[in-house]
């Protein structure tokens, strides 16, 4: 009769367990790590690292005395640290096997269980060794000489994916030279070797195992070969295709691994008996493969699911809560990072993004403790440190600020973000001069345009400071006061009017932070034709074609496919925070994709009238049982209702949640919609105001700044016609006008570029602050 899986644990336990106390100690640990590993010959330090970290990840299954208990080494097989059946046959113990199955006992990482596979393995070490004495800087890039490639069995948390030792040391082959060709030729030979094996199964072992220590080397390109070589013999074996979507990850192909890892989870579902313990790990990798697109909320669903098969599994608490802050979701984000901490109080990243979540929620005190425990825990932690400047800086205690961002310079010299950040710390402690060597510093880094500005505005400063101290101080300082919006003035046509313009500048930070801007509305009209998603019921009972969140992700990624996965991160998390929770105010985790699409038509790029030509065949597009030419009214009205609670402040999103009258069967055309559309105070008349922006916010004017915020201005210039200053678009909005230039009310003409300004025989002037006399800028 064959033994379940628990009553093999237990008689391994019962093995080792020398003195019968209950519990598995070093020494007695460490025979079971030899035993079950006969072709491995582990180093005193290797031996003492493994055992470190066995005991330090199961320390709530270890007994002061005894050592590891019985559900302790039942959980490290259950995590998919080993093999229960694989080191049953190590131990010799008596099991059912077939012949094959006696050549080669199946082994969810590969680990070496033939004569002729530990051969290969010893040659392909010496070929490693010649590759790396012959590189050019090994001593800077290349792994010290180390027996890795022995394959070490995974800690069970997806090591394939983010150990430390890799991310802190990558290694940097010279692909070019001689040497290089020469160890592909002679790896090519030990993969003939691999294929004569006499079993299929031995073979398949060769290769994994080559695979591995590739792998485990850096050879990221070569061990993919040989993972996808190991498919090819035994399709149906998820192992193969799990480190061969590891390999992929590595490489930075992520659309590829997350395919590759697809077919793993498939084949690991189908054979569960045989790889369930390798479930949480193909889950946790396919999360990371999507993260590495950028798709969070797609990678939220492995990781939930990673955790609901191994509830123990910190590392997928931890994804999953820093997943969850990159799509705004902040309380779902610390119950999980809390969690993760609770499990392993002394996981650094962990608590790094606790901290990042606490910020967000308003927990600042909270927040300074948790990157400080991160730190604590790992010194060099770049992240915590950036993070804890950050938020030093925010709170205003610019000295210890600029610390933190010191040492993260110390580290990563060219980090420009800690950079700039020091430069503004430096500034907050009134230390202007050495600001403004830290962003010279930071431009050299990285050419932005907003650094250079920012370093202008800072010389500008110190010349009125050196001329306050040579001039007596007048009635007109620099200050400034806000004015009613009723006393702006519009001189013309074209002028803006202020708020418009400031609602009209809101958008455009959101166009410009999700990239919508640069997504044709083409795109949107494309999908509509194409996207054929299930009529279904919203809860007012009203039908619609909805889809889930997830699948909406990956309709926006499609739309942005031309942004990297971190951008698309924050795009997307933009999406959510802005569209979706509005769109889903009832958290039903489905979105009518109709009415989504009309949401975003008015902000992707296109003429205006192609904007709301879509927006009408998007709402039209949802189920519309009569003239398809025309659409419901109500729906018409619910959505310029939305429109307005998305992209207007000053409108009550509270207002959107509203039981639509489906009694109301009156009919709109595209003319009429467009009617209700174009409304200033009752629709979306803000739209010719943003394409104006959109057109024109790129237009630098030369040296010409703003009077009250002293930046050089671009896009429009607003120019008070009686006392002659400039304004940008950001101060005209706001109502920013010079203290000392007091009247009843302003009369303001726009110009969007110079040339309409010299027409006008009217050169932009900046007033002095004075004198109220007019200078040339």
């Amino acid at each position: 009769m064959e033994l379940s899986r628990t009553e093999r644990v237990k008689q391994i336990f019962e093995r080792f367990d020398a003195n019968g106390d209950g519990g598995l100690d070093r020494e007695e640990m460490a025979d079971l790590v030899v035993a079950v590993n006969p072709y491995v010959k582990f180093s005193d330090e290797q031996l003492s690292a493994i055992l470190d970290e066995v005991f330090r990840t199961y320390a709530d299954f270890t007994i002061p005395g005894p050592g590891l208990t019985l559900d302790g080494l039942r959980r490290t097989y259950d995590d998919g640290a080993g093999d229960v059946d694989r080191d049953f046959q190590a131990l010799s113990f008596h099991a059912p096997s077939s012949s094959s199955a006696a050549a080669a006992s199946p082994d969810p990482n590969h680990r070496v269980v033939s004569e002729s596979t530990s051969g290969i393995l010893d040659d392909l070490e010496i070929l490693i060794n010649r590759l790396r004495s012959k590189q050019k800087h090994k001593d800077a890039k290349l792994p010290r000489e180390s027996n890795s490639f022995t394959s070490f069995s995974d800690s069970g948390w997806s090591r394939d994916l983010g150990s430390s030792d890799s991310a802190e040391r990558p290694v940097l082959w010279d692909e070019s030279g001689p040497h290089y060709v020469l160890f592909l030729k002679e790896l090519a030979a030990l993969r003939d070797r691999a294929d004569t094996a006499v079993l299929q199964e031995e073979a398949f072992d060769g290769h994994m195992a080559i695979g591995r220590a590739l792998y485990e080397q850096q050879l990221y390109q070569e061990a993919l070969a040989s993972f996808r070589r190991a498919s090819e013999l035994q399709p149906g074996d998820a192992r193969s295709h799990f480190h061969a979507g590891n390999s992929l990850c590595a490489l930075g192909r992520h659309a590829e691994a997350r395919e590759e890892l697809l077919v793993a989870l498939e084949a690991a579902e189908a054979g569960v008996d045989r790889w369930a313990h390798l479930l949480p790990q193909i889950h946790v990798n396919l999360g990371v493969s999507m993260e590495g697109e950028g798709m969070l909320l797609g990678a939220c669903d492995h990781y939930r699911e990673a955790a609901i098969i191994c509830p123990a599994h910190f590392r997928a608490l931890k994804l999953l809560g820093s997943a969850l802050f990159g799509v705004g979701e902040y309380q779902d984000a610390k119950k999980a990072l809390e969690e993760a901490v609770m499990l392993r109080p002394d996981y650094a990243d962990a608590r790094c993004d606790l901290g990042s979540v606490l910020h967000a929620l308003g927990e600042d005190e909270r927040a300074v403790q948790e990157f400080q425990k991160a730190i604590d825990l790992k010194p060099g932690h770049v992240d915590a440190l950036y993070n804890l400047g950050g938020l030093l800086m925010y709170l205003g205690r610019f000295a210890r600020a600029a610390e933190m961002h010191t040492r993260v310079l110390t580290i990563c010299p060219n980090h420009w973000r800690a950079q700039l950040n020091k430069a503004v710390s430096l500034l907050g402690t009134g230390e202007a001069e050495e600001a403004r060597k830290a962003l010279k510093e930071a431009f050299k880094m990285t050419k932005r345009v907003e650094v250079y500005d920012a370093i202008t505005h800072l010389k500008k400063l110190k010349k009125k400071k050196k001329k306050k101290k040579t001039q007596p101080k007048a009635n007109g300082d620099e200050s400034f006061r806000l004015v009613d919006p009723s006393n702006f003035r519009m001189v013309g046509l074209e002028s803006v009017a202020r708020q418009d313009l400031a609602d009209a500048l809101e958008i455009r930070a959101f166009q410009k932070l999700t990239r919508l801007s640069c997504c044709d509305v083409d795109f949107l009209e494309k999908e509509l034709n194409q996207n054929d998603a299930p009529k279904s019921y919203s809860v007012c009972g009203v039908p619609e074609k909805s889809v889930r969140r997830v699948a909406l992700e990956a309709i926006v990624h499609k739309m942005l496919h031309f942004l990297k996965g971190e951008m698309f991160e924050e795009a997307f998390k933009a999406i959510n925070e802005k569209v979706l929770s509005a769109m889903d105010a009832s958290a039903s985790a489905r979105v009518d994709l109709g009415m989504f699409f009309a949401v975003l038509a008015p902000i992707c790029s296109g003429p205006a009238g192609k904007r709301k030509r879509v927006a009408f065949d998007a709402l039209r597009w949802r189920p519309n049982d009569e003239d398809m030419a025309e659409i419901r009214r109500s729906d018409a009205a619910a959505y310029i209702k939305l429109l307005r609670a998305v992209y207007i402040p000053s409108h009550d999103a509270s207002d959107v949640i509203e039981v639509r009258d489906v009694s109301d069967v009156s009919r709109i055309s595209f003319r009429e919609f467009v009617e209700m559309f174009d409304d200033p105070n009752r629709g979306f008349g803000i739209l010719d105001t943003l394409v104006k922006l959109e057109t024109g916010d790129r237009i630098r004017h030369g040296r010409r700044t703003c009077f009250m915020c002293q930046y050089p201005i671009v896009g429009s210039i607003f120019k008070e016609t009686r006392c002659h200053f400039n304004l940008c678009s950001r101060c005209y909005s706001e109502g920013k006008v010079p203290s000392n230039c007091k009247q009843e009310d302003y009369e303001f003409r726009e110009y969007g570029n110079l040339t309409e300004a010299m027409r006008e025989n009217c050169s932009c002037f900046t007033l002095h602050p004075k004198n109220h006399k007019c200078e040339l800028m």
